[in-house]
């Protein structure tokens, strides 16, 4: 997800594709050791990403086999570079290889040093719709992970749409092309976007994408039917609700795993995730219903934090790998092992948990189950499958300013299971606010979760 920030006015999170997370802007160049910036030019692999590092300064550029785009220029601050409205990271470099950390998504991205820049990424790129379509199309066809499992033939889709590319289409008739190649991979960690805030995001059939106007119908929804007027304590700039009901059962609703400071970085989210859980479990919660059905996602290391905080030892969360070969789908980065981490010196809570899930939960969201499946005692999930992305995304600068936004990245299970576009099936399938749930008005997964834990 990049890390556009997540402001009030508009709070919710649309996730990865869209606008809320810190997965990935995945050009997020490296950042330096604590002994200062280790200079040279660093090719990752995976991401289609050179950084070069320099005089205080860190170059991050977008590759494809036909572009070479430098994107953002980021600042050495003292212990990372940083640039506005992008994730800060750390480098630490050994001889010819390094790793980069960026704030707020797991594991690392390991890098290799080059002795320059490629030609190509020292001379204007072309432009024009014709350069703007084989720019699009070239990135996804050197990172997009998902075509075969899609039933999608890349090439046949570029042989059908650039003969509709023309020197003197409109600004609207080319959007209209490119939203019409990715519309069906129905995959909502992929948009074309524009700088005056024109958006096309994909989805999985038969799901909602959440927005606010979503969050403010079902949050009273909620509060009317399922919790029978009680109302939410917030938190975390109203991402995060919670309530005690009879019979020590804790309800905790998040909606995302960003937006909870008005600062963007990720020590200052951390720290206000865990004032939030600090005085949410004060209330020693006996057992837990946890609500995603609504979570735009964001940051994959705040949704393991929030996991820390419900175990006391060490599991496994998942594995992540990116793709590595622009010619070959197949090919993969090294995979990285996640841990969750018990959150140390902190409230945590450790008993009986139901997740109520639904298409509506995205990303983060998904990370975050996926997390917890591990845990002991292991939470029992009600509701509908979750949307089905979880990797970070690419976001790609293209000739004309517009952006186009893929992911690259799968996550695995211990057993090597991927739930990539079919989204993590729940224990018990049942309603998760269909019109038939909304017009009773009754919550069904609600309902359930109670039964279950009673």
């Amino acid at each position: 997800m990049d890390f556009s920030p997540s402001r009030p006015a508009r709070r919710l999170l649309i996730v990865a594709a869209l606008v809320t997370g810190l997965a990935a802007a995945p050009l997020a160049a490296p950042s330096a050791a604590a002994a200062g910036a280790p200079d040279g030019i660093w090719q990752t692999d995976g991401y289609a990403s050179i950084i070069a590092i320099g005089n205080g300064k860190a170059t991050a550029y977008e590759t494809t086999g036909v572009s070479c785009t430098p994107a953002t220029v980021y600042t050495w601050s003292g212990d990372r570079f940083a640039a506005p409205g992008q994730q800060g990271f750390t480098v630490e470099a050994r001889r010819d290889r390094a790793s980069m950390r960026l704030e707020g998504s797991p594991g690392e991205r390991r890098m290799r040093r080059l002795d320059k820049l490629p030609v190509r990424c020292t001379q204007p790129g072309a432009s024009g719709p014709l350069a703007v379509f084989d720019q699009f199309w070239a990135a996804y066809e050197e990172n997009y992970p998902f075509f075969a499992a899609k039933g999608i033939d890349w090439k046949a889709v570029r042989a059908q749409y650039r003969p509709k590319v023309t020197r003197d289409m409109s600004d609207d008739a080319l959007f209209a092309v490119l939203t019409a190649m990715i519309a069906p991979l129905g995959d909502a960690h992929t948009a074309v976007r524009t700088p005056a805030g024109r958006t096309f995001g994909g989805s999985r059939p038969g799901t909602t994408i959440p927005d606010q106007a979503l969050e403010q119908q079902i949050r009273p929804y909620i509060e009317q039917t399922a919790l029978g007027g009680r109302k939410l304590t917030s938190y975390a700039n109203d991402l995060i609700g919670y309530t005690t009901l009879p019979g020590g059962i804790g309800y905790l609703r998040v909606i995302a795993f960003f937006g909870y400071d008005e600062r963007e970085n990720y020590a200052a989210q951390r720290a206000a995730l865990d004032q939030a859980m600090d005085q949410i479990f004060a209330t020693e919660p006996r057992k837990l219903i946890l609500d995603l059905r609504i979570n735009g996602g964001g940051s994959d290391q705040l949704a393991l934090d929030l996991a820390g905080r419900l175990t006391d030892r060490p599991f496994f969360a998942y594995a992540k790998r990116a793709r590595n070969d622009p010619a070959d789908p197949t090919s993969w980065t090294r995979p990285q092992a996640i841990h969750v981490q018990p959150a140390r010196h902190r409230r945590t809570f450790t008993g009986p948990l139901v997740l109520l899930t639904g298409g509506s939960q995205l990303s983060a969201g998904e990370t975050f189950t996926q997390a917890v499946m591990n845990r002991k005692p292991a939470p029992y999930r009600i509701g509908q499958n979750t949307q089905g992305v979880f990797s970070d995304v690419l976001v790609r600068h293209l000739p004309n300013g517009w952006q186009a936004v893929l992911p690259n990245e799968e996550f695995r299970t211990r057993s090597w299971t991927t739930y990539d576009g079919t989204g993590i099936p729940p224990h018990l399938r049942v309603p998760v606010f269909t019109p038939t749930e909304l017009a009773a008005p009754r919550d069904s997964a609600f309902a359930a979760a109670l039964r279950h834990l009673r």
